[in-house]
């Protein structure tokens, strides 16, 4: 059995974790780095995982003494190679892309605040009028649309100004709810 250590257990423990923790740190960016900005960019949740994932191998390896480094490299490796398949399939493939990437949702339009959707998404209309402000939109009535995005952000549209088309093609991908 182990020795429970609770406060001290010697210097080589403390020298690991910093030698260790200080090359897989290293790995960590340099894999991430040539596997591209996706696996950087605002998370859905298929990055959402990855990076809880990684978070936890890199803290395992940094604390546990029976992890090696090449382990977790292998580990982080794999990790960024699955997220690679997952993206790549996702561009490629509508329907892997539905099963994997959550839709971007109608939250107000035109006007009207879309109650159903935004249960559906657990967002308050101080929610979405703070997202408004945080715009530097004064009126509601300078709106045409509130889109809480596949990533959780949310995306305040203006009215096109008096004298242009009312173009609404950047919402074309979105199910619009209760209008």
């Amino acid at each position: 059995m182990d020795k429970v250590v609770f406060f001290y257990g010697g210097i080589e423990p403390l020298i690991r974790i910093v030698v260790v923790g200080t090359l897989a740190y290293i790995s960590l960016l340099f894999l991430l780095r040539i596997s591209g900005k996706r696996s950087l960019a605002q998370l859905n949740a298929f990055d959402f995982v990855i990076t809880i994932a990684i978070g936890s191998t890199l803290g395992r390896l940094i604390t546990a003494k029976g992890v090696s480094l090449a382990e977790s490299v292998i580990a982080f490796l794999t990790l960024l190679s699955l997220q690679y398949v997952v993206s790549w399939l996702t561009v490629r493939s509508s329907s892997f892309q539905n099963v994997v990437t959550a839709s971007p949702s109608l939250l107000y339009f035109r006007g009207q605040f879309l109650h159903k959707a935004m249960q559906q998404q657990r967002v308050t209309q101080v929610q979405l009028l703070a997202a408004v402000r945080e715009n530097r939109i004064a009126s509601l009535q300078n709106l045409e649309a509130i889109v809480m995005e596949s990533t959780g952000t949310i995306a305040v549209i203006k009215k096109e100004t008096v004298g242009e088309q009312t173009d609404t093609s950047a919402l074309s991908n979105i199910p619009k709810i209760n209008h």
